[in-house]
């Protein structure tokens, strides 16, 4: 029976490890999520009630960390929003059904906690199933009026973006030292870093936009 709860310090490095093995070689050779996750937990923009782990048989298959972002419109009014991301569920536990529990609990708990609304940078085929639908729908877009094809908006509670102009800023927390990544890693177990074709289908999605 699958068991959703709050990530515990005690978690942390079973769940790094976790994160590693979900994200290696899938975007990039090798992965930086699980230094991601590691700077995430101490910024102020982190939300620890919504950092959740997903326990099989009492051992951890999947996790989610929410961060707060902000959403600006024309007139300069700044709106909190939240952001998830790594979300990573163990390879062999995937196509289960476990991430789909695991967000539906967050998005309780999100709703319960007063959000009305979640911008995520993705694959589209991973979420619209969840309620998600392309940024363009709700007016969210990035400085300039760019609509990038992988960023996408649900509205916990409907109608919240009523129409106006919204321009999405991504918290400073994923402002990580690129440098320190190598580093980091050395303290797990080696892994062989390869050339995969999810990278180009994922360079392919990260870099277009909507007309």
């Amino acid at each position: 029976m699958l068991k959703i709860r709050k990530e515990e310090k005690q978690d942390y490095k079973e769940v790094e490890n976790l994160i590693r093995k979900a994200f290696w070689n899938v975007y990039v050779p090798g992965c930086s999520e699980h230094y991601v996750a590691h700077e995430l937990r101490a910024h102020e923009d982190f939300v620890p009630e919504l950092d959740l782990v997903a326990e099989l048989d009492g051992r951890i298959v999947a996790n989610v960390m929410y961060t707060i972002a902000r959403l600006t419109d024309e007139s300069g009014e700044e709106k909190k929003v939240l952001t998830f991301g790594p979300l990573s569920v163990l390879p062999e536990y995937q196509r289960k059904g476990i991430g789909k529990q695991l967000l539906e609990a967050s998005f309780e708990i999100a709703e319960k906690m007063g959000y009305d609304v979640i911008v995520i940078m993705g694959d589209p085929n991973n979420y619209v199933a969840r309620g998600f639908k392309s940024c363009k729908r709700f007016s969210v877009c990035l400085e300039g009026g760019i609509f990038p094809t992988g960023m996408m908006v649900k509205e916990l509670k409907p109608g919240v973006l009523d129409g106006r102009t919204w321009y999405y800023r991504e918290s400073p927390a994923f402002e990580i030292d690129m440098d320190k990544i190598e580093e980091f890693d050395q303290m797990f177990e080696p892994k062989e870093k390869k050339v995969q074709p999810s990278q180009e289908a994922f360079y392919i999605i990260s870099n277009s936009t909507l007309n």
